[in-house]
């Protein structure tokens, strides 16, 4: 409960530093933090009356991981609706899957990023989740390639096609797409597809660096360049010489750095911050953004001939509420992925949940879709997931009457193939087959033999089709 306008949370925890941290980070937004330095402590300050008026727990992890469970267990059968947050320098996913079977509400991993742990308390005390399963989800098994990608959704596929044919090539590519549609998924099937695949893909968010620190991270520094600087630092363009360099959210840079990239663009130099000369790296940049570059650019944020440089070849990724035709195929292979952790197992997914899921609008696209799968097969007691296992989604759609935006659009059938213009008139008959076309490619994965045999054609007639319809397979 808010008193005095304050939220009061539990920090169970006995290192002071991660206290104060932890304490400061929370005031920003009206939180008042009490401390436990252990179990027994912390079960004895539920008695008390900051214990009664507690909003939420946050658990460090400082000892093994049946402790931890043991202690949520305990917290939870006391108070069971109250939100409890494990954080843990643990990023594996053992650990995730026993504090959330124990009844944690959600998993934050160090180094505690002060926007995350915020956004986490917001969501628990609201009753709903704030994506921080993402940095193990995000690693759940090896990139995938183009033809691993699942989706077929024309739109997606005409994405792919261009971001295929860029691959070969070394000119730096813009990805372009909503938080979560999967921008770094195709950067790594650029990245994979092209001569300096051998060389492992540097990533680099701009957004999670301090504008301070940005020129240094990327560029590098020279010892005593600065306040702080007490040894030489190799930035992340020459960790990535000869292969590729990711920028995600290359919206968030600041304006110096912009213009160290654009140099580099247009030179294929770089120079460390205090360096006396310019040093040159061969290194392909794939630049990602969730904003309007068009945008920031009449804002004054962002510079015009960087934006020209970055956006030779254009990636436009739809979100997912676009798509939801590939919802099915994602979520079974979402879940074949999510099977191979330690601690899950294969599971199915019903009819009836796939049809909850394809109702809802996703504006976290496919990494909340990815999250919401995760958690279900965490929790999950049977051998496949159901609508039951899903109640935000459901609550969500009992809102709203129970409709998808695609179903009350009536343009897009079940597998995701829009039968009419925008004008409501019929879209012509080749169109429409190329359409099933990619769609068969991709739900088979690209396997010509099985694309022919369950569209009922020879192969030698699926190629023709291809070349008349003019569908690239590199992405179809």
């Amino acid at each position: 409960m808010m008193r005095n306008g304050q939220r009061l949370l539990m920090l169970i925890d006995d290192e002071p530093a991660q206290r104060r941290l932890v304490a400061a980070i929370t005031a920003r937004r009206g939180w008042r933090t009490v401390f436990a330095g252990d179990a027994e402590t912390a079960i004895a300050t539920l008695g008390t009356p900051d214990g009664m008026a507690l909003d939420a727990v946050l658990l460090d992890h400082w000892s093994d991981e049946c402790d931890a469970a043991g202690l949520i267990e305990e917290l939870r059968n006391r108070r069971p609706q109250l939100p409890i947050l494990m954080l843990t320098a643990n990023g594996s996913v053992a650990c995730a899957v026993s504090a959330m079977r124990a009844g944690a509400t959600d998993f934050l991993v160090k180094p505690l990023a002060a926007e995350r742990l915020l956004a986490a308390l917001e969501a628990a005390v609201g009753g709903k989740t704030a994506g921080e399963l993402r940095p193990l989800t995000e690693k759940l098994s090896h990139p995938l390639g183009f033809d691993e990608i699942v989706g077929s959704a024309p739109q997606f596929r005409a994405a792919l096609a261009i971001a295929a044919k860029a691959a070969r090539a070394r000119v730096p590519v813009l990805i372009e797409g909503e938080s979560g549609v999967g921008k770094e998924v195709i950067a790594e099937a650029i990245h994979a597809a092209s001569p300096r695949s051998k060389k492992e893909m540097i990533s680099v968010n701009c957004g999670a660096i301090p504008a301070n620190l940005v020129e240094s991270e990327l560029f590098g520094h020279e010892k005593g360049s600065f306040t702080g600087a007490f040894e030489r630092k190799i930035g992340r363009f020459v960790d990535a010489d000869g292969g590729t360099l990711f920028l995600d959210e290359v919206g968030e840079l600041p304006i110096d750095a912009q213009v160290k990239l654009l140099r580099f663009l247009q030179t294929g130099e770089i120079q460390p911050i205090g360096a006396r000369h310019a040093r040159q790296v061969d290194v392909r940049v794939i630049a990602a953004t969730n904003k309007s570059l068009t945008a920031e650019i009449e804002a004054g944020r962002f510079r015009e001939d960087l934006y020209y440089k970055l956006n030779v070849v254009q990636v436009a990724i739809p979100p997912l509420r676009e798509r939801t035709g590939d919802i099915p195929a994602l979520a079974r292979h979402l879940l074949g992925r999510i099977a191979e952790q330690p601690g899950l197992r294969p599971l199915g997914i019903t009819d009836e949940a796939l049809q909850l899921l394809a109702t809802y609008d996703w504006p976290g696209n496919v990494r909340q879709l990815q999250n919401a799968l995760f958690r279900a097969a965490i929790l999950c007691d049977g051998d496949a997931l159901t609508r039951s296992d899903f109640p935000q989604i459901a609550e969500h759609a009992a809102g709203r009457g129970g409709g998808s935006s695609a179903g009350r659009r009536g343009s897009t059938d079940h597998a995701g193939i829009t039968l009419y213009r925008p004008d409501g008139n019929l879209r012509p008959l080749d169109e429409i087959e190329a359409d099933v076309i990619r769609l068969a490619i991709g739900h088979y994965r690209g396997r010509m033999t099985e694309v022919a045999r369950r569209l009922g054609i020879g192969r030698s007639t699926l190629y023709r089709k291809l070349g008349e319809l003019g569908i690239d397979q590199n992405a179809a």
